[in-house]
């Protein structure tokens, strides 16, 4: 998947910039504030979901502009397929709104994921194994839906479910039976397909994973657990979680939320070579087992889709050794696809193999260089 142009109209600090890239490694380089992280934003956003920032949509507007903003884009998802039309934004008239159109015709935001894979690394992921396990299962289920698109509707369905259940829970006593019945059926359905999907990614990723060697990268291991800490032996079956919430009624009621089921499973990883917790390594390894498994889980997309996702590395390079940046470069040129990163310095990325684009950033103000 290669993006071959990018348009911002009114976006963070850009007023109007355009792109035009090639295959192979994109280069953006700059002052920090200048604008190079709002470019990876605006491709993220072309993807389903929030993005890498998950702002909210008014936030993303440009100080001083009219109230919307747009983000347009030409993707090649192979050589022998015609160029697709992706763009996104908001009106002013209805900034809650967030607006898709597919090669010129409204449509589903999850649907943009048929066209168009994107995985991202930026520096706010570089505490993700010690933060809260929400952020966690959102890294998990973006790796899922970077190999099946369908998975932000099944992940949209049980949370419009859960949320239901919940209102009617919070009814002390009032609540309709069956109807909490069916909805707890309908949870039961969608937590069923949606941990199925997560189990099927992560037996792939660690397949994947399991071919790769303990260094340059460190190498993560990964499994699910539940709520409790407890590694997911057997997967969520639908009559099993319909079970589940039927018999948790009176706790989720006190508790005023679904105390278990597939949204309360956690990402666990462990460093392959040391065996130490993801948690208790050190900084320097766990960016290098996050970057390890973005690198696979590009692998496994490419393999499962047959089309390479766009990668987003923002400042990954700054904080690689020589040695090690070198690497990254000579792996993400030999693998294909298109991979943009961002970087203080010209000379972070001297030393690029070809084909490479780059460009110059300086104050919302994009050149090529």
């Amino acid at each position: 998947m290669t993006l071959t142009r990018l348009s911002l109209t009114d976006f963070r600090n850009h007023a109007a910039a355009e792109l035009v890239a090639g295959p192979g490694l994109v280069a953006l380089h700059g002052d920090n504030g200048a604008g190079k992280t709002n470019i990876l934003e605006a491709i993220s956003l072309l993807a389903p979901g929030r993005g890498l920032r998950r702002a909210a949509l008014a936030d993303i507007v440009r100080d001083g502009a009219s109230g919307g903003f747009a983000v347009f884009a030409e993707v090649l998802a192979g050589d022998a397929l015609p160029p697709v039309s992706l763009g996104t934004g908001i009106e002013p008239t209805q900034p809650g709104r967030r607006l898709v159109r597919i090669n010129g015709s409204a449509a589903a935001a999850a649907s943009m994921g048929e066209w168009l894979g994107v995985l991202w690394l930026t520096p706010a992921m570089d505490r993700l194994f010690v933060e809260t396990a929400g952020n966690r299962r959102r890294f998990l289920d973006r790796l899922v839906l970077a190999l099946d698109p369908r998975h932000a509707q099944r992940s949209n369905r049980y949370d419009a479910a859960l949320r239901a259940r919940g209102k009617l829970l919070a009814d002390h006593g009032a609540a309709d039976m069956q109807w909490l019945a069916s909805l707890e059926a309908q949870l039961a359905e969608h937590g069923a397909a949606l941990d199925a999907a997560r189990q099927q990614m992560l037996k792939a990723l660690s397949t994947e994973l399991a071919s790769q060697p303990d260094t340059p990268f460190a190498r993560p291991l990964l499994t699910l657990i539940d709520g409790d800490g407890v590694v997911r032996a057997e997967p969520h079956r639908a009559d099993s979680l319909k079970a589940l919430f039927a018999a948790r009624r009176r706790i989720d009621a006190a508790a005023g939320r679904a105390t278990a089921g597939p949204h309360r499973d956690d990402l666990n990883a462990v460093h392959a070579a040391t065996g130490r917790m993801a948690a208790r390594c050190s900084t320097g390894e766990q960016k290098a087992m996050l970057l390890s498994l973005v690198l696979a889980h590009s692998d496994c997309v490419a393999r499962a889709r047959g089309q390479r996702p766009v990668l987003l590395l923002d400042e990954v390079a700054a904080h690689l050794d020589p040695q090690r940046r070198a690497a990254l470069y000579t792996r993400l040129a030999d693998q294909g696809g298109q991979a943009w990163l961002t970087g203080t310095e010209a000379g972070l990325f001297a030393d690029m193999p070809g084909p490479v684009t780059r460009f110059a950033i300086s104050s919302g103000r994009i050149m090529a260089g």
